[in-house]
């Protein structure tokens, strides 16, 4: 329920032949269903609904031809940023990853301001925000309060497997392992935008308390 697999419009797939390249390899994974999220970054990545749409539509009957057996959609993972506020300010509907959720993502580089008003507007017109990747968030490390604010406003949170192994630096690691301990985690996702991503995949060993999570119906992966 976190990739980027539609081709050209963000730091995912290149084009139609590498989104092709990432889905079969997902699927040799052993996924059947794939949530795609292209950023919707207004400084850089200036998707709309429109464009997102006809990037799916053209993966969808590329993976059709192709005769691999899964099935994609898209959403969006939102940038909280002003262009958002204009979107919800102008009640323009967001791209959700099923029914009222949707994947939403903020600075890695330094803590933002206006984060929670941004999250607050959202559930006020009936959304369920979801935190994509809170590990990488590593200026949290000395503020994880942080973290139990987003959650007593009601936010999902996505872990990004690849935290686990390393991928993102020690520092992401040991705080998904915090978050994780903590119970945190609510959904899964790869975040895949390259096969290099891919192949990291291949060697992931999911961890006890990750295991835990998955058994007790916290993490509803299977329900999206």
């Amino acid at each position: 329920m976190h990739s980027h697999l539609l081709p050209g419009i963000d730091d995912g797939a290149e084009d139609i032949t590498h989104s092709l390249e990432l889905i079969r390899g997902m699927r040799e994974l052993g996924y059947k269903k794939l949530i795609t999220t292209p950023h919707v970054m207004w400084d850089m990545y200036k998707n709309t609904h429109e464009v997102i749409r006809e990037k799916l539509s053209v993966v969808q009957q590329a993976v059709k031809e192709a005769r691999i057996d899964v099935e994609i959609y898209a959403a969006a993972e939102y940038f909280l940023d002003e262009h958002v506020e204009e979107l919800l300010r102008n009640k323009e509907p967001l791209l959700t990853i099923r029914d009222n959720m949707v994947l939403t993502e903020f600075s890695m580089a330094f803590p933002s301001m206006n984060i929670k008003d941004i999250l607050f507007e959202m559930e006020m017109q009936g959304y369920q925000p979801i935190i994509a990747h809170p590990e990488r968030y590593v200026y949290l490390e000395k503020n994880k309060d942080f973290y139990r604010e987003l959650k007593d406003v009601g936010c999902l949170f996505q872990l990004n497997i690849l935290s686990l192994s390393g991928h993102y630096g020690r520092s992401v690691t040991e705080l998904a392992h915090y978050l994780l301990k903590n119970d945190y985690y609510n959904l899964l996702g790869t975040d895949l935008h390259h096969s290099g991503h891919l192949e990291q995949l291949q060697g992931i060993e999911v961890p006890d308390s990750l295991k835990k999570l998955i058994e007790s119906g916290q993490i509803i992966n299977s329900r999206l």
